[in-house]
């Protein structure tokens, strides 16, 4: 992805602190409005995931499907997705899907 599409550690607390929240069993989703055409995204994965190779490859699979989604995704939002315990043993599909479904949820996803 894009390094203009991340968040910077000052807007990361921002939407942190003030975001709107959304949950699934896998994901949860943090969101502010940034006020540009455009949308950024942090990707958080803890310690109650695992070691480093299974937090490294589960933000690596939320990137990618937020990747397929970025032309459909409204604009002007800052979006923070974390993965919840339980993540580290989904395979892509299952994220995929999470992220599909929380977006709707929040309906920051166009209809096609």
């Amino acid at each position: 992805m894009n390094r203009a599409y991340s968040l910077r550690r000052n807007d990361f607390q921002r939407v942190w602190d003030s975001g709107k929240s959304w949950s699934h069993p896998l994901l949860i989703l943090r969101v502010a409005a940034n006020g540009k055409p455009s949308n950024r995204f942090g990707f958080v994965a803890g310690k109650k995931i695992g070691k480093a190779v299974q937090r490294n490859r589960t933000k690596r699979w939320m990137r990618e499907a937020i990747r397929h989604r970025l032309a459909a995704i409204n604009p002007g939002w800052d979006m923070i997705l974390i993965s919840r315990a339980g993540a580290e043993q989904a395979g892509f599909k299952d994220i995929d899907a999470a992220v599909e479904s929380i977006l709707k949820r929040a309906k920051l996803i166009r209809d096609s």
